[in-house]
């Protein structure tokens, strides 16, 4: 790992972290549980995980990495609680595709956010591609007017937000380690769980699948997530989420049957075209 330059780790960090990621959303259809019972597990076991590992390898200097995070921190706690929640519930109203789509948006959201906080102003390309992305997506946003999606799809764009916030975050701390910050994300989003929960029974498949969501697709990726912006910008990170956005609903059309609406595909083409040739077009120059 050492040999590799920063744009090399960076990549792979987040390639690593997006491939763990994809049938999360497919465990979340194929779980029985009541919303935020699956909420508060997303929050427990990987807070587990992830503290009690940090704590072997850091020790007690777990808490001095937290501390010395700073308003960093602080703002990556929030936003990273915020999206745990919302990503949860726009999957449980309205289509797959829908969210994944919504999210799709992050890098472009990254861009204006970097522009305004960290003075990484967008070049024309990259301007273009934003107002092309956001068409797409209020043409998406009619479509669920009218199939009565609205709610999910408005929670899919505020995680969309959330994540480009802590993208952006993380990137204007390079210096920082903010997995600490993001494991007491993950104790703030089952506290807030415990507030609305009806139940913890775990019956049937649940068994299984509950712990194998909240440990492949959620505590390894995230520690990925937030390790990778310090290497490369937080624009490139959420890029490769565009590997879910075409893969995750991959998964849940082929084992729940669930199809995408035909205004979801056109917009969702729209957007994952749009941003690959933004990519490619970046990645050529550079």
């Amino acid at each position: 790992m050492n040999k590799l330059t920063d744009q090399q780790k960076g990549s792979l960090l987040a390639f690593i972290a997006v491939v763990f990621i994809t049938p999360d959303s497919l465990f979340i259809r194929l779980s029985n549980i009541d919303t935020w019972g699956l909420v508060f597990y997303r929050g427990v076991i990987p807070f587990l995980t992830v503290f009690f590992g940090m704590l072997l390898i850091y020790k007690l200097k777990f808490f001095q990495i937290l501390f010395t995070s700073g308003y960093h921190g602080i703002i990556y706690i929030g936003t990273f609680s915020v999206t745990n929640i919302t990503f949860v519930v726009s999957i449980q109203n309205t289509n797959v595709a829908n969210t994944l789509v919504m999210i799709a948006t992050a890098p472009m959201l990254s861009a204006i956010l970097g522009a305004i906080f960290l003075k990484e102003p967008p070049d024309k390309k990259t301007w273009i591609s934003i107002i092309i992305t956001f068409l797409a997506i209020i043409y998406i946003f009619f479509d669920s007017l009218k199939l009565g999606n609205f709610y999910g799809d408005i929670l899919g764009f505020i995680t969309a937000l959330g994540l480009a916030v802590g993208a952006v975050t993380i990137r204007s701390a390079k210096s920082k380690n903010l997995v600490p910050a993001a494991v007491v994300g993950k104790l703030f989003v089952a506290c807030f769980a415990l507030f609305f929960i009806e139940t913890f029974a775990l019956i049937e498949n649940d068994i299984f699948i509950v712990p194998l969501m909240c440990i492949m697709c959620v505590a390894i990726p995230f520690v990925l997530v937030t390790i990778a912006p310090r290497f490369i910008p937080a624009a490139e990170v959420n890029l490769f989420f565009l590997l879910e956005t075409i893969i995750g609903p991959i998964w849940v059309w082929l084992i729940i049957k669930e199809q995408p609406s035909i205004e979801t595909l056109q917009g969702g083409i729209i957007i994952i075209s749009t941003i690959a040739i933004h990519s490619f077009l970046k990645l050529k120059k550079s």
